[in-house]
């Protein structure tokens, strides 16, 4: 027995031409931004290059992230505020076997997301 090879149909140059910008439409309607996204937006608006632009929000972010890990509330105005918060000990449940486990005491990173853009939403 021989094997079928499934072979895609062959592109016209029609839609070869096409593919790009049906590539380039689905990625501008992405809910997410990340951060290759958000270095090109602070380079259009600020007229900065994107590697000066890259290094400023590297640099912010880093400097955002440090100051969580230490501790320290982060207030971005507009945005929201990021703090640390302590949770408590306590008794949970171990999915599958119904075993009651203790889950020590930890951190969490809240975010409390401010006014302004809380009723802008």
């Amino acid at each position: 027995m021989t094997k079928k090879s499934t072979k895609a149909p062959a592109k016209t140059p029609a839609a070869k031409a096409a593919a790009p910008k049906a590539a380039t439409a689905a990625a501008s309607e992405s809910t997410k931004v990340g951060k290759a996204q958000l270095v090109n937006l602070v380079a259009e608006r600020t007229g900065l290059t994107l590697k000066q632009s890259d290094a400023a929000v590297v640099a912010a972010l880093d400097s955002i992230v440090n100051a969580v890990r230490a501790g320290q509330s982060v207030g971005l105005a507009g945005l929201g505020t990021l703090s640390v918060k302590a949770t408590a000990a306590r008794t949970g449940v171990k999915p599958g076997t119904s075993e009651r486990i203790q889950i020590p005491a930890g951190k969490k990173v809240s975010f409390k997301v401010a006014s302004t853009l809380k009723g802008t939403l």
